[in-house]
């Protein structure tokens, strides 16, 4: 559940990769459109704006697409159902800052870490809670199936768990006095702290784990997973990972394996 704004020309979908309508079921790496399952709410890391998906993960994607000569179709869905969707076929790719951990290594097949998972603890002013001890007793929203989700049973078992099928959702009940807090990508909650002063949010903690993100593909797509591995080296060699980094995460610290030069 993970970090120069003179070429950002080179980030926008026209210059990068080519977006097409919805027209159908997977095809190879090898030739086609490849369709990706992605999120349309979840700021920084993917998002619907203008009618186009966008965020950290989607323009990375985007840019290694471009760098392996491959056509994507992005198209919005739950997180809770996309790595089943990946698993079937419905989706060639899941790009939605997934983290790669064991259980979800078992239903999909993942890229190279491209970013490490954050998590933020969302309150409102005047919830009682300051880190994980204060959420016993709490109602605490999390988008099932994340590594929010995980967390939060391993981390405040007696924390009352309150699913939701997407951020959106959550982030409603929050606003709402619904539940007491809720658990986002890190980024994401200062995100809506930011874009929510009436609701008087606060992200009371970060955590940062050692869980990488990756793109998920179908298991044994092996050509796949070269040409994404591929591109996402050339992005880190060539300095673009770093950019739009700074386009989505200007605050978030760069790990030094995404650097540029050290691909």
């Amino acid at each position: 559940m993970k970090k120069s704004l003179a070429a950002v020309r080179v980030l926008t979908a026209a210059s990068l990769v080519t977006v097409l309508a919805a027209c159908g079921g997977g095809e190879s790496a090898s030739g086609g459109t490849l369709r990706v399952g992605t999120l349309s709410d979840s700021k920084p890391n993917a998002y619907q704006e203008n009618g186009v998906f966008t965020g950290f993960d989607n323009e990375l994607l985007k840019a290694i697409a471009t760098s392996q000569n491959l056509k994507l179709e992005f198209v919005s869905t739950e997180f809770s159902t996309l790595l089943s969707q990946v698993a079937n076929g419905k989706f060639d790719i899941g790009s939605s800052g997934i983290s790669q951990t064991d259980e979800r290594r078992k239903t999909v097949d993942f890229s190279a870490p491209y970013n490490y998972q954050s998590l933020g603890i969302e309150a409102r002013d005047g919830a009682g809670i300051t880190d994980e001890k204060s959420l016993a007793g709490k109602r605490i929203g999390v988008v099932q199936g994340t590594v929010s989700d995980s967390w939060l049973a391993a981390n405040a078992p007696a924390a009352q768990a309150v699913r939701f099928p997407q951020d959106a959702a959550a982030l409603a009940a929050l606003k709402a006095g619904a539940i007491d807090g809720a658990i986002f990508d890190q980024a994401t909650a200062e995100d809506y702290a930011a874009k929510n002063p009436d609701a008087k949010l606060k992200v009371v903690k970060a955590i940062t784990t050692t869980i990488p993100h990756g793109f998920a593909v179908k298991k044994g797509n092996t050509e796949l997973i070269g040409k994404l591995n591929a591109g996402l080296k050339q992005v880190i060699a060539d300095g673009t990972w770093e950019k739009v980094h700074q386009r989505f995460e200007p605050n978030a610290p760069v790990p030094a394996e995404f650097k540029a030069g050290q691909q």
